[in-house]
């Protein structure tokens, strides 16, 4: 696969900045939880729709569903409540893989993070993967994809 022209962190950080945007939206539902699974979905769906990985980080099975550590360690430093950035520069996102991305939030930004977790847990790749003695399984980018393919529903923002 192709490398990835985005961190994790940089889709997340686009995630939190688009929730407090957003008209329907104050931000104040976005944890840590929910951006993980919305990292994991925009994953799969990006994965599906274009063949390679949004981000290069792995993502993992974890007891709460998928995960990518390295935005995990970071958010989990910050607080609960994860504040925009009021200089974030909408730039960094390409405008098609903005388009993308609003379409994600668009499709799962409304449910809460346990719902998305719960939501999560029904996915072959997670439940192929997880090992509740093994915190960090890695869950491989072509299960992923070839998971999403079979669901890829989920519209550009227009």
């Amino acid at each position: 696969m192709t490398q990835a022209k985005y961190s994790a962190q940089q889709i997340a950080q686009w995630f939190i900045n688009w929730a407090y945007n957003d008209d329907d939206q104050d931000g104040d539902d976005l944890t840590n939880l929910k951006v993980q699974k919305l990292l994991y979905y925009a994953q799969g769906h990006y994965l599906a729709r274009y063949g390679k990985p949004l981000f290069s980080e792995p993502i993992q099975a974890w007891a709460h569903g998928p995960v990518v550590p390295e935005v995990y360690r970071e958010m989990k430093y910050s607080s609960d409540d994860l504040a925009p950035d009021s200089d974030y520069n909408w730039s960094l996102i390409d405008e098609d893989t903005a388009s993308f991305l609003a379409g994600i939030w668009d499709t799962y930004g409304q449910y809460s993070a346990w719902k998305l977790r719960n939501m999560s847990h029904d996915t072959a790749p997670w439940k192929d993967r997880f090992n509740p003695d093994q915190k960090s399984t890695v869950i491989p980018n072509e299960a992923i994809r070839q998971y999403f393919s079979g669901i890829d529903t989920v519209a550009s923002h227009q």
